[in-house]
């Protein structure tokens, strides 16, 4: 009975051990998994701009504090607008500024609309949280 025992512990910690690592930083997990499916007609004035390389529009009322679709050229990225590297608050949803998603908070983190990754600051562990997009004709189809 030992034996066995012993046997089932060492088999525990045998499968431990070669587990593969999760590629998941546990810091990161301050924006929720709300589901998404937002559908951006680019035919409506308040989103043509997308229709343009380099263009990003905010999206309200839908994911963490809504969302940031940008136009990378080669297709289209949607990232939660929330700050992913702090507590959610009024000030931790993105604003646009060019090709840079700015936090307004006094941390004012900065990150790339283009790649999700933080700007500037090599301190902040955590990318934007970014969400599928699909496109026919001119309409975008975000969901998760």
């Amino acid at each position: 009975m030992k034996s066995t025992a012993l046997s089932l512990v060492f088999l525990l910690l045998l499968t431990q051990a070669c587990r593969k690592k999760d590629s998941i930083d546990p810091s990161c997990n301050y924006l929720l998994n709300i589901g998404v499916n937002e559908v951006v007609n680019m035919n409506l004035p308040q989103y043509s701009n997308l229709l343009f390389t380099s263009n990003a529009v905010f999206v309200p009322s839908t994911a963490n504090s809504g969302l940031i679709v940008v136009n990378v050229g080669t297709g289209y990225l949607a990232w939660d607008a929330a700050d992913p590297n702090h507590i959610p608050s009024n000030c931790g949803t993105l604003t646009i500024d060019g090709v840079l998603g700015v936090c307004g908070c006094d941390d004012g983190n900065t990150y790339s609309l283009f790649t999700g990754q933080p700007m500037e600051n090599p301190s902040l562990r955590c990318a934007l949280k970014s969400y599928p997009v699909t496109r026919s004709g001119n309409t975008l189809y975000i969901s998760n």
